[in-house]
């Protein structure tokens, strides 16, 4: 939970002066989160990716130099990985993005590893598979909204007619993808446990997920037993640079930060981000 006492500035993350001056107020470490996340919006508009996500992010590195901040903890993602060898997926697999969203967060992971070599940085890289949930009264809200779970609720909502199901002829048992989900509230934990860890200039690199793979229909299924809607689907041809199945091996994390997923069944993820969407549309009359 962010603290009452936190105190929120606007601004851009491309406009150096705005983060030298905000960093240079007694700050001690930045999680950084700003990004744009769309791996098919990539894929049409890579240079949107790398300008927002790459390039702007350098602004950042550039005013933590220069007012003594060394501490980081980045936002990375599971397209780093690209089409896996073999799953669960470890932190030393090979780094292969199939989409440019994944090639711009990798980017900004190598850019580290400089920062680090260079510049003393302290710095994480969590490599976030599919975070699903919510908590007491906060939740998912994308505009547009691209995330599965949301998409399929909007559907019992009666916010739209169908889900679309991109794909069911890819090498998975139902022929969907598969994703690893993990609850909002772990991988809040898992920042908080990496930025107590970074003591000294170091470069950790760690996988987020609860290990758990379920696939676009499972998906579909779990929220018609929560919801008891039926859900109607659209089966659509593939999107390009989406791999067919990404689990995380999140054993690293564990064993050197103590951290363990508290949300391991799909079916808890769907009911605390049912309970959302229905308050968030109530409050806002739709």
């Amino acid at each position: 939970m962010v603290p009452a006492e936190a105190e929120f500035v606007q601004g851009e993350l491309a406009d150096r002066s705005r983060l030298e001056e905000v960093l240079g107020s007694g700050i001690d470490g930045v999680l950084h989160f700003a990004a744009l996340i769309e791996a098919g919006e990539s894929m049409a508009k890579p240079e949107l990716y790398f300008r927002n996500n790459t390039a702007a992010t350098l602004s950042l590195f550039e005013a933590m130099i220069s007012t003594g901040v060394r501490r980081l903890v980045f936002s990375s993602t599971a397209a780093v990985y690209g089409e896996p060898d073999s799953t669960p997926i470890r932190e030393d697999a090979p780094l292969r993005p199939t989409n440019a969203y994944g090639e711009s967060k990798l980017l900004v992971e190598k850019m580290l590893t400089w920062m680090y070599r260079v510049h003393g940085f302290s710095c994480a890289s969590l490599r976030y598979f599919n975070v699903a949930g919510a908590l007491e009264g906060r939740g998912e809200a994308h505009e547009p909204e691209s995330h599965l779970i949301p998409l399929v609720l909007d559907v019992a909502l009666g916010r739209r007619e169908k889900i679309r199901i991109y794909g069911e002829d890819y090498p998975t048992p139902d022929g969907t993808c598969i994703r690893d989900y993990i609850h909002v509230e772990d991988l809040a934990h898992a920042h908080r446990l990496a930025l107590e860890a970074l003591t000294g200039p170091m470069q950790l690199v760690y996988n987020l997920g609860n290990g758990s793979g379920f696939s676009v229909r499972e998906v579909i299924e779990s929220a018609r037993r929560v919801t008891g809607h039926p859900i109607p689907v659209e089966v659509c041809p593939r999107r390009a640079g989406d791999p067919a199945i990404l689990i995380a091996s999140s054993e690293k994390i564990g064993r050197e930060l103590g951290w363990k997923p508290s949300h391991t069944t799909l079916d808890s993820m769907m009911e605390s981000a049912w309970k959302w969407q229905q308050i968030r549309y109530r409050k806002e009359g739709g």
